[in-house]
């Protein structure tokens, strides 16, 4: 059996029989009484034996015994015994002296060195104690540092994303005015020199509203806020109206502009085809912006990497003037281009490529760019979707919580009340609509939507800004859904509230569906028309 290791062993006091001074007692008495019996061996040997002798002998060795036992104690087994205690007492973590007996011999100078060994480990633990409580003080003031530090940063953020709230709010409303205006004067009948100078002036509006949008999407992105969506498109639709997009810019440029889609390739994917399209655009444009002559060409193919999951690859090929081999690595960060000179020829802010990485990292994907200066340039881009084989067509979702289901009277244009506070915006809103044939009354704020709901004919839809005076369209349209007779009624935000988190908050409060201010007349009829067919369903 293995013995205990010294950390497990218990010290005990040994008996009284054992103890040093009774071995020395012992010895000297068995030493002292072998002499006595040497001597009453000799008397008996010479017949001279007396036994008054013997017993006074007798008497002799134990008082001797005794008086050795008593003296080897107090010299020599009691100074031990105090260092033994000492010992005890400092292995159970009481530092103190021991009481050391003036001997003048080792014993003495053994207590005093154990005394010494005390003081120097007493004075080493109270170093480190003040050494640890140092170190804590230290640790709690660096947290606290850290803690106000990432207060203070926290502070900066929120303040960044009101910052940017705000100042997108306050931009769309205007430039929904500016760009809606442009609309309605191309509209009209105008001579060749001032239709140029409006669409050039559109051509800006539109560049403005790109650039917000760009720089949206990175606070987004750099927010960890961007998310994406999961709905069902048509890939190949969404592909032709890209190249669609940007063939007037490739004619001015004397580019040839096409796509090739492998049959491979599903007729319709599950993924966020808002995204998709914005990846391929940025591509697309870039190719086309920095390639004078030549061609570009997009790419499509892929694979099942697993059933259900689709791997695209867009690769998009131009013969522009390519990417010096110095700037490859560069290329893809924020406010970044391969030509930073003053003087460079090509406009942009480089963030089109940054957004483009991370729209794909998103996706679960990769991209991936080859390039010789002077020889042009081929981006590979690899993204995760949803698709079922061939065959197989996934449902396209409900695409509205509260589906209304009573239509409007037939053969009368159907009523749209616009809620919005903004006259120039009323203009833009009620002329667009207005061209189509429907209806149009409207309202300042949202307590007056409520009271023209009350007061007025039944409405067959509601565009609702957010934003408003009085009553903002979020509670606005909970009032709404609060009643009955109501719930049923489309509301579609219209807003200039286009940060994360915005449609998300429209939806929650009741309304169907939403659209981000500057409001294009297409997608605005696409939307409203949209709603409507739900009504005769």
């Amino acid at each position: 059996m293995a013995e205990p290791s010294t950390g497990d062993r218990t010290l005990l006091r040994p008996g009284t029989l054992r103890s040093l001074a009774s071995k020395f007692a012992l010895f000297t008495a068995a030493l002292v009484f072998w002499v006595v019996a040497t001597i009453l061996a000799y008397d008996l040997r010479q017949d001279t034996f007396d036994i008054p002798k013997a017993f006074l002998l007798l008497l002799i060795v134990t008082l001797v015994t005794a008086a050795i036992s008593r003296f080897t104690i107090r010299l020599l087994a009691r100074p031990l015994g105090q260092l033994q205690a000492g010992i005890i007492s400092a292995r159970n973590g009481r530092l103190q002296p021991i009481q050391v007996s003036k001997t003048g011999d080792e014993v003495e100078f053994l207590g005093e060195s154990f005394n010494g060994m005390i003081e120097a480990l007493a004075a080493s633990q109270t170093a480190l104690l003040e050494h640890q409580e140092s170190l804590e003080k230290r640790i709690k003031d660096r947290t606290d540092q850290l803690e106000e530090a990432m207060r203070t940063a926290q502070a900066a953020s929120q303040a960044k994303s009101d910052f940017l709230a705000n100042i997108s709010h306050e931009l769309r409303t205007p430039m929904n005015g500016i760009i809606g205006m442009l609309d309605m004067a191309l509209d009209r009948a105008l001579g060749p020199e001032l239709a140029e100078q409006v669409q050039t002036a559109q051509s800006c509006a539109y560049s403005l509203l790109s650039l917000l949008n760009d720089i949206l999407d990175l606070s987004k992105i750099e927010a960890g806020m961007m998310t994406l969506e999961k709905l069902p498109f048509d890939f190949r639709a969404l592909l032709a109206d890209c190249i669609k997009a940007h063939q007037p810019k490739a004619t001015e440029n004397s580019v040839s502009l096409r796509a090739e889609v492998s049959p491979a390739v599903p007729q319709q994917i599950a993924g966020d085809p808002l995204r998709i399209r914005q990846i391929i655009a940025n591509l697309v444009s870039n190719a086309v912006k920095f390639t004078e002559h030549g061609s570009v060409t997009v790419k499509v193919d892929g694979e099942f990497a697993q059933p259900g999951v689709f791997t695209l690859r867009i690769t998009v090929e131009h013969s522009g003037t390519g990417i010096p081999a110095d700037k490859l690595l560069s290329i893809f960060d924020k406010f970044t281009q391969a030509d930073g000179s003053v003087s460079r020829r090509f406009g942009g802010t480089g963030l089109g490529l940054a957004i483009t990485r991370s729209l794909v990292a998103l996706h679960g994907g990769d991209i991936q760019v080859q390039s010789e200066l002077g020889r042009g340039s081929t981006f590979a881009v690899t993204l995760k979707c949803e698709a079922e084989a061939a065959g197989k067509t996934p449902q396209k979702p409900n695409m509205s919580e509260h589906v209304p289901t009573t239509p409007a009277a037939a053969g009368s244009p159907a009523r749209i009340l616009v809620v919005e506070d903004n006259h120039v915006n009323q203009k833009v809103v009620t002329a667009v609509l207005r061209k189509r044939g429907f209806s149009i009354e409207l309202a300042n704020d949202g307590q007056e939507a409520l009271n023209k709901l009350e007061n007025s004919p039944a409405f067959d839809l509601v565009l609702m800004d957010v934003q408003m005076p009085v009553l903002d369209g979020l509670e606005a349209t909970r009032l709404i859904r609060k009643e009955a007779r109501w719930n049923r009624l489309p509301i579609i935000a219209m807003t200039a509230h286009a940060m994360n988190g915005d449609k998300e908050r429209c939806l929650e409060a009741g309304m169907n569906g939403y659209i981000s201010k500057p409001v294009h007349p297409s997608l605005l009829l696409s939307t409203v028309d949209e709603f409507l067919l739900l009504r005769t369903i």
